[in-house]
C-alpha cells in the first residue's frame, strides 16, 4: 500500500526573485506542483489572503505552509512531508 505525497503549491508574483528561486529549487528536484500568479489568478489570491500570509512566496506542502524562501527549511519540511530531497 503506497502512501500519497501532499500535494505542493506555490504561491507567486512575476516580479518576486524569492519566488523564481523557489521554483527553481522545487524544479531541480523534480518535484511536481502547482503555481499560482498571484496577479493573474483571483481565486489564488482570495485563498492566499485568507491564509493570513502577508508576502510572497508562500509554499503549501499539503497542509503546511512557508512564508518566503528558505532552502533549508523547504528541505526540511519537504523531508517531513516525505519527499526524498
Amino acid at each position: 500500500m503506497s502512501q500519497q505525497q501532499p500535494r505542493i503549491v506555490l504561491y507567486s508574483t512575476r516580479q518576486c526573485g524569492y519566488c523564481r528561486q523557489a521554483k527553481a529549487f522545487l524544479q531541480q528536484r523534480g518535484l511536481q506542483f502547482t503555481e499560482y500568479d498571484l496577479a493573474r489568478n483571483r481565486r489564488a489570491q482570495a485563498e492566499f489572503q485568507r491564509s493570513g500570509s502577508r508576502g510572497v512566496p508562500m509554499i503549501m506542502v499539503g497542509g503546511r505552509r512557508l512564508d518566503g524562501f528558505d532552502p533549508k527549511r523547504l528541505s526540511r519540511l519537504l523531508r517531513d512531508s516525505g519527499f526524498d530531497v
